[in-house]
């Protein structure tokens, strides 16, 4: 197993509410006091879970509470989490921006940081003088930098606007070379936070290129996003924040279905006949859901070489003219559309009553990964109408072990095949010669 660049015990990070410091000088003397005598923030103590959807009663918050985990030399480790979850605290303290109140960090090797659009970017000076500055900051010695200085100009597209002053650059510009910057400079470890979401569609896909290579060589990166598109493609293993706390350290396919879930024990499985306002229209009301192995029983996991069920199980208050017919859209961790099921071929039922519908997914259709499916029933009534559609309903990984095998052996194939789907198609192949 490879050595711990990064270790992280017992992190913690108390922020004052709406004023810098205590807020009087009788409270900043008696913090001084304590700390002078090796003890703890006396106001520390009050500190309330770092919430931002209520106003608590303390003017104290957790950003970060008692966080532990460590990342191994040359891993790709995703961090993931709701705004204000303490993502990018976190990343601020790991590149000594900030300092935690309490805990340690332990980190070998040089950190390169690309944490908001332009950090470390003096607007005064040049696109190149801020490279060689830059540089300077991570250690690097001026041969060093200029040795380098090619390959992040042309990485960066900005070679036109190099001895520009970066003031004058646009966000996706200086994007472009504080990443490019962060990237070729020879540091150990990488840390990003959401910054590429201001690049374009091109810039990006350079952006996750790069960053594969990174890890691909042996050096470590830390990466924060939204995108649980590039979480899955990059990383193997997240970890997952919620109100300053590390609420889980898992496989990334696992650590995306609780990001998307929100806390949800069982997605895979759903009833929805409780909830205060049933999800209703037309007569009908949609009741529970389950993604099912064959044999009728309700898993998170599928094997891509098995097929699955979705069921769902719904209610018609009255009796209709052409009925409703059941279907499912799926969409992939990226939440792009993957497909979305056709009307039934069969007859349609009309009358009042419960009913419960099965449809069957073959295997080797979906690709490995995590796929969320919405619910629907729709009336074919003087064109469609929609009774209910429930996003996101549930929630299923496709695993791939024989990919997965070849994946950790890591003899120069990467294992994951690209794409939402996947089908087992049949070939004719004839010998011509």
């Amino acid at each position: 197993m490879s050595q711990s660049v990064i270790q992280v015990d017992k992190l913690s990070k108390l922020y004052r509410l709406g004023e810098v410091s205590t807020g009087t000088i009788s409270h900043d003397l008696n913090r001084w006091w304590h700390r002078v005598r090796g003890r703890d923030d006396p106001y520390a103590m009050v500190g309330q879970v770092n919430d931002r959807s209520r106003k608590g009663e303390s003017d104290y918050a957790w950003a970060l509470q008692d966080i532990n985990f460590k990342v191994a030399q040359g891993e790709a480790l995703g961090i993931i989490g709701r705004n204000g979850a303490g993502k990018s605290t976190l990343l601020k303290i790991l590149s000594r921006v900030t300092a935690p109140t309490s805990g340690s960090i332990k980190v070998k090797g040089r950190i390169a940081s690309l944490l908001e659009v332009g950090t470390g970017f003096h607007p005064e000076l040049t696109g190149r003088e801020n490279i060689f500055l830059n540089g300077a900051i991570l250690g690097m010695r001026r041969h060093e930098i200029r040795q380098k200085l090619d390959e992040i100009v042309d990485f960066s597209g900005c070679a036109a606007y190099l001895d520009t002053p970066v003031k004058r650059y646009s966000s996706g510009m200086t994007v472009r070379l504080a990443f490019a910057v962060a990237a070729f400079l020879d540091a150990e470890i990488l840390v990003i936070d959401e910054v590429l979401a201001v690049g374009d569609g091109e810039f990006q896909k350079k952006c996750l290129g790069k960053m594969t290579d990174v890890a691909d060589s042996g050096r470590t990166l830390l990466f924060v996003s939204h995108n649980m598109g590039l979480i899955s493609s990059l990383c193997k293993r997240v970890i997952l924040l919620e109100e300053g706390r590390l609420s889980l350290d898992a496989p990334a396919s696992e650590g995306v279905m609780s990001y998307y879930t929100h806390g949800r024990s069982t997605p895979y499985k759903a009833d929805f006949s409780n909830r205060q306002r049933p999800l209703s229209g037309h007569g009908a009301t949609l009741l529970a859901g389950a993604v099912e192995d064959l044999s009728g029983v309700a898993v998170a996991e599928i094997d891509i070489r098995s097929g699955f069920q979705v069921r769902m199980r719904y209610r018609l208050e009255t009796d209709t003219r052409t009925g409703p017919f059941p279907n499912f859209h799926v969409t992939d961790s990226a939440g792009n559309y993957v497909f979305v099921t056709a009307p039934l071929n069969t007859r349609l039922l009309t009358g009042s009553g419960v009913y419960d519908a099965v449809c069957h997914i073959p295997g080797y259709l979906l690709n490995d990964g995590t796929y969320f499916i919405g619910l629907a029933l729709t009336f074919m009534e003087k064109g469609v109408k929609v009774a209910f559609f429930e996003k996101d309903a549930l929630c299923v990984n496709i695993i791939d072990p024989i990919h997965a095998t070849l994946d950790s052996d890591r003899n120069g194939y990467s294992g994951h095949v690209p794409g939402p789907i996947r089908p087992r198609l049949d070939w004719c192949v004839s010998q011509l010669s």
